[in-house]
């Protein structure tokens, strides 16, 4: 453990001594092994690149149909909770470490090599988001070239829709809610005419539709542009990927609650249901919405802020990033609640959390039904607002290419940049053809469950006990002193410490008894994809074991105690990228060692662990 024996181990593969002898000298470190990472080109280009990842499609498009799936206001609750409590802690604590060491989501856990499989699980993670966030760009693509439509495709019934539809560009609807069984337009176009979506996948996921095939190359060949000019290219753009969203979405918070119904809908959002409001699922939902809203846990802010300059102010920009990624949260939820209180009033319908179709699929028909009523120009609205997530995804999924890609640069350094930003998109576009099939969206809620979600939140269990409790808090408040001359309040050893681990235990704990094979708008997979499924969730989670095991097996030492022990302890060169600073920081560790009292019992050492 951290608190125990901080002292510094040698690299598997160098000649140096295993540990560090109090009394000698600090052995030499080595920079010509690591070139130098390149860095923002100002420290405001990390701060709205991080607002850009973060304030994305988890914010616009997934926290609204996670909110209507549990309560509404039963569970923004929870996740304004979770957030204070669990996200901002751990963003902040990505931050730091990784600014520090100047090390990506891997390289990172050079703090304590055992554990590099978190890293790797994350990563892989983050591919599976990747692939399926870029497959929502495509629908996008498709909606933002009918949008310059008139009128607006979806906002008028078709015939060959064969259901009792509502048009979605009528804003008065005389009697038309006597029948509760009616569905907007919006919703019937999504479905029929965008998706061709399929009941189930009994019959297989069906083939590909070309139109949705060539809209997802549109996202990746932008996402491609951006990963060849760099990460100060990344840093440019983000100044458009941040600030132009909020513009739009206020638009269409005026228009929302101008809608007839809007208010009971928006009411919904945000009063309380108590009787729902402890119910455990509810709390995983929230925890995992905050992986998405927040992106951590993936390795995207690990990577981002490995590229800040080592004195850049972080407690300011996870103060900022926060906030803003709360904000955009409520405000997508008020506009969409807003639309579903509004399609409830016209279909006479009582219960809003039935009103439309559920899942992923739910920003394609609120949003859109609300542009369609509109009675000026509703075809500029409609492209700013698809032209929006579109930006808005770009953000979210440069950055997570960019975790990809710094990886693989990281290990293979002679790559050239263009090469391996034309391989993940050439990969990513080839994964994500699978979701423009009539089974897609069945998939993608599949994947996001098995491959993001569960995988997520077991990686975060591991990464906060990591860091907390074998790298220690203690070290890491001295790191941050070292770094930044501040030293860190009770809040965040606090967090860090005791309340998030705790909370993340708590709840992947009762996730695990209480799992239920997952289910998409009602529909059962078959034993086999359940298979499937598992076999995802484990290629993400078994990394950790693999890595840790090659990590033991990589050591020199002929003792296999001093073998696993010296993997939980950081390796020889850790600390600043700088030559200078990293020596006086090994000195600095060095003295505190030294003042260390060997034999403490167990309740000193929780404590010296986490508040000194």
């Amino acid at each position: 453990m951290a608190f125990s024996n901080p002292a510094f181990v040698a690299d598997g593969d160098s000649e140096k001594p295993s540990t560090i002898n109090l009394t000698s000298k600090l052995p030499e470190f080595n920079p010509a092994k690591k070139p130098l990472r390149d860095k923002w080109g100002k420290d405001i280009e990390f701060l709205l690149s991080c607002i850009a990842l973060s304030v994305g499609l988890g914010n616009v498009w997934r926290f609204p149909f996670t909110a209507l799936e549990n309560g509404g206001g039963a569970f923004v609750i929870p996740y304004l909770f979770v957030l204070f409590l669990v996200g901002r802690p751990i963003y902040y604590l990505e931050m730091l470490i990784c600014q520090f060491s100047s090390r990506g989501c891997i390289n990172v856990y050079d703090a304590v090599p055992a554990m590099r499989g978190i890293g790797y699980g994350q990563v892989y993670s983050t591919g599976v988001v990747m692939a399926f966030y870029a497959s929502l760009l495509g629908i996008t693509t498709r909606y933002l070239v009918a949008s310059f439509g008139n009128p607006l495709p979806w906002s008028e019934c078709q015939d060959s829709w064969d259901a009792n539809c509502i048009d979605s560009g009528l804003a008065v609807l005389e009697g038309a809610g006597a029948n509760a069984t009616m569905v907007v337009s919006a919703e019937l176009y999504f479905v029929k005419e965008v998706l061709n979506a399929a009941d189930s996948l009994d019959d297989g996921i069906g083939t590909p539709d070309w139109r949705l095939v060539l809209c997802l190359l549109v996202p990746w060949t932008c996402v491609c542009l951006v990963l060849i000019k760099g990460i100060k290219s990344s840093g440019k753009a983000s100044y458009f990927l941040a600030i132009f969203p909020y513009v739009v979405m206020l638009i269409l918070l005026i228009r929302s609650c101008t809608l007839e119904g809007a208010g009971t809908g928006m009411l919904y959002f945000i009063k309380p249901q108590w009787d729902r409001i402890f119910e455990a699922k509810v709390w995983y939902a929230a925890v995992t919405q905050m992986f998405f809203s927040l992106t951590v846990c993936f390795g995207n802010v690990m990577m981002y802020s490995s590229y800040n300059r080592f004195t850049n102010n972080v407690n300011r920009d996870v103060t900022v990033v926060t906030i803003l990624d709360t904000l955009t949260s409520m405000l997508a939820g008020l506009i969409v609640f807003g639309v579903i209180g509004h399609l409830a009033h016209v279909t006479n319908s009582p219960d809003l959390s039935k009103v439309v179709r559920g899942g992923g699929g739910l920003a394609f028909i609120t949003y859109p039904d609300a542009i369609a009523k509109f009675t000026f120009w509703p075809q500029f609205f409609a492209v700013a607002f698809f032209l929006m997530l579109f930006v808005l995804g770009i953000g979210s999924i440069v950055g997570m290419a960019t975790t990809i890609m710094t990886v693989i640069r990281d290990r293979f350094p002679h790559l050239k940049p263009s090469l391996v930003a034309i391989g993940i998109a050439i990969v990513g576009f080839g994964i994500g053809i699978i979701y423009t099939t009539p089974g897609g969206q069945f998939l993608l809620d599949f994947l996001d469950f098995y491959g993001a979600s569960f995988v997520a939140l077991v990686l975060a269990v591991f990464e906060i006990i990591t860091l907390s409790w074998i790298y220690g808090v203690g070290r890491l408040c001295r790191d941050i002193e070292f770094m930044l001359g501040i030293r860190t309040g009770l809040y965040w050893r606090i967090c860090w410490g005791f309340v998030t681990p705790i909370m993340l235990i708590a709840i992947l704990i009762y996730h695990i008894v209480t799992y239920e094979a997952f289910t998409s708008n009602g529909y059962v997979f078959s034993n086999g994809m359940y298979a499937f499924g598992w076999c995802v969730f484990a290629a993400g989670v078994l990394q950790l074991p693999a890595w840790a095991v090659y990590a033991v097996l990589k050591r020199k030492e002929t003792n296999w105690k001093e073998r696993i022990s010296s993997c939980f302890r950081p390796t020889y060169d850790w600390g600043p990228e700088d030559t200078e600073l990293n020596v006086k920081y090994r000195e600095s560790v060095e003295k505190h060692v030294q003042t260390l009292t060997l034999k403490q019992n167990l309740l000193r050492r929780i404590y010296d662990n986490v508040f000194k």
